[in-house]
């Protein structure tokens, strides 16, 4: 696998705090998104390896495992377990020597990008036998994460779309009603395995912005109605946009202002459930009249007097 410095494609060095590798992320994701830069052919792998190395560093127990073993880091755990089983069979000193393959190597304690992979393919390639195994060892390629942005009206059904990652498109469904933050699995499309292991996989997370007067919670829907004080006294018929096209309304007399009404499997598509919706609740706002003419508050004036 080809080596990466995670630090340096932010833009970092290794005593960034957590907060500065955060920054560096959100700051670089804006200039080097795919969608923003179109004409740029490379935009799309640099935003891949923005992804990454937020991924890593953005993890404090992986950014430990990256800057002691480098390009090695997803190993790290398997290293120090065969480290480990080669103390308990009698090793006095890890840094003596190791044996396999019928032949003897030497290393010392610390090891830099280069020679602890020449180290972890004696130990794990070719014809080495993982001790106390007696077998070679396999380890899943690299996971990748990316964000996909959608609008809120996009989700609304279900729909198809390509992406590009790493060079290679991949058509994705996505399902109506996904929610924001959501991540899905794409099994196969991340970095290539170590010692013949199989590939790891893409992990889509989805952004959802809301380009609708409609407040979502799930598969409800959320909006407020204004309503005139006529109306709302007197009763009424009103028509209200729905997030698929309009719907008459009766309003009752003495209607209160704040009154929620439920409109039922008005709502958002419900997730992977065809054909099932929500419901859409709304909400009456009774707008009081501005800028009354005398007559109209003659009338009004009368009106609060039989009311007393």
């Amino acid at each position: 696998m080809e080596y990466i410095d995670y630090y340096k494609v932010l833009g970092l060095d290794k005593s960034a705090s957590q907060e500065d590798i955060r920054k560096a992320y959100r700051k670089k994701a804006r200039k080097v998104h795919p969608d923003l830069n179109p004409d740029d052919k490379d935009s799309q792998k640099k935003f891949q390896q923005l992804n990454e190395a937020n991924e890593v560093l953005g993890d404090a127990e992986k950014r430990k495992k990256f800057d002691k073993y480098g390009k090695d880091w997803q190993h790290a755990d398997q290293f120090e377990e065969a480290r480990q089983r080669q103390q308990q069979a009698g090793a006095s000193n890890f840094g003596a020597g190791f044996s396999g393959g019928g032949q003897q190597q030497s290393y010392s304690g610390n090891f830099n990008d280069d020679n602890f992979s020449d180290f972890f393919e004696q130990m794990f390639g070719g014809n080495a036998r993982d001790q106390g195994r007696g077998q070679s060892a396999h380890f899943k390629g690299q996971d990748f994460n990316a964000e996909l942005q959608l609008r809120l009206s996009d989700i609304y059904t279900s729909k198809k779309q390509t992406l590009t990652v790493n060079g290679k498109n991949i058509r994705l469904s996505i399902p109506a009603g996904v929610e924001n933050g959501q991540t899905i699995k794409i099994k196969g499309h991340g970095g290539p395995g170590a010692q013949g292991g199989p590939k790891g996989d893409l992990y889509i997370s989805f952004s959802i912005v809301n380009d609708t007067g409609f407040k979502r919670e799930k598969e409800n829907l959320y909006k407020e109605i204004e309503l005139d004080l006529y109306t709302a006294l007197l009763g009424g018929k009103i028509t209200v946009d729905t997030f698929k096209g309009q719907a008459k309304l009766t309003v009752k007399p003495e209607t209160q202002s704040g009154m929620q009404i439920k409109l039922k499997g008005k709502g958002f598509p419900k997730y992977k459930a065809k054909g099932q919706f929500g419901d859409l609740y709304l909400t009456y706002q009774v707008k009081l009249p501005k800028n009354l003419t005398s007559e109209e508050k003659d009338l009004l004036k009368k009106l609060k007097s039989l009311r007393s």
